[in-house]
């Protein structure tokens, strides 16, 4: 191989796609990417979920993370924490696949690959829009996965819980939190991908293919778009879950400014952050799963194009 790879990626700079890279092989990259991703990560999302229902059923009250891993697996089993994972898996391909394609896209578009500068706006606004694509897809499957996800949950398959939840609410029940997601992943999207463009320039300058890099910008531009869109995630889980809640306000409620009503009267300005801790916790090493998974995906790609 001697010096030929690194001069061959130099030649159109790694964190750019080269000319002939396809549409199938950028979404396949982001489709592995998503899979990789949600699947080893699954446990946490559950105890997240858990964690930021508002009025449980009484065996869903947890005080900490601990708390909550231990109880559901002694008192449900430890296959529990996997409960839902079918919809995420039939989901996250397809929806993480159109993510990375409209992030690319977008981010070509804008003028975000070219030469060495620095261009956040590019990456902010390409993050954004690959959001708002891939959440259309997904929130279905969302909804269904944190139906399956509460303690005392009805559902034995994520066919049952489509027909019931159908039939029951109909077709707007699974896309009822779509504007508070966009809400949410809007702007954690355009933090992530800023950060994740940002840290990736300081830590590898250089801007070849470097897994230790993607890995830890991943996390850290996770961990800090988490942070900031807590508040917004709890409001998402009371809209998605409502129709298993044993509140009548809650299963009522109709949109952001009712469901912020609701858990600033229930629980005061602390509720906005329930769940925080599991989200960061899930969030940084799922962003650097994804990242890498991307980044590993893109570069075998490329690798093989220039074979």
């Amino acid at each position: 191989m001697g010096d030929h790879a690194p001069a061959a990626v130099e030649e159109y700079d790694y964190e750019g796609l080269p000319p002939n890279f396809t549409l199938a092989e950028n979404m396949a990259a982001g489709a592995f990417a998503g899979i990789a991703e949600h699947t080893l990560m699954y446990p946490f999302d559950l105890l997240k979920t858990r964690l930021q229902v508002i009025n449980p059923s009484p065996g869903g009250l947890y005080t900490g993370l601990t708390n909550a891993l231990s109880t559901i697996s002694k008192a449900e089993g430890v296959g529990s924490l996997w409960r839902g994972i079918s919809s995420v898996i039939l989901g996250a391909g397809p929806a993480h696949a159109v993510y990375f394609a409209t992030y690319e896209a977008v981010k070509h578009a804008m003028g975000g690959n070219m030469g060495n500068e620095h261009h956040p706006l590019a990456a902010a606004t390409s993050g954004a829009c690959a959001t708002i694509a891939s959440d259309a897809l997904m929130n279905p499957f969302d909804v269904i996965k944190q139906r399956m996800q509460v303690h005392g949950s009805v559902y034995s398959s994520i066919i049952q819980c489509t027909r019931t939840v159908y039939r029951n609410e109909g077709l707007a029940a699974f896309y009822v939190s779509y504007p508070t997601t966009l809400c949410m992943t809007v702007p954690f999207t355009a933090l992530q991908f800023t950060a994740y463009e940002s840290l990736s320039k300081f830590i590898n300058p250089g801007k070849g293919y470097d897994p230790v890099t993607h890995c830890t910008s991943g996390a850290l531009a996770g961990a800090f778009a988490a942070g900031l869109t807590t508040p917004l995630d709890v409001i998402k889980t009371l809209l998605q879950t409502r129709g298993t809640a044993r509140d009548a306000e809650i299963r009522s409620a109709r949109g952001i400014v009712r469901a912020a009503s609701i858990i600033k009267q229930q629980h005061g300005y602390a509720g906005f952050f329930r769940g925080l801790r599991p989200r960061i916790i899930t969030t940084m090493p799922s962003t650097a799963i994804c990242w890498s998974s991307y980044e590993m995906a893109k570069a075998y790609f490329i690798r093989h194009q220039d074979d």
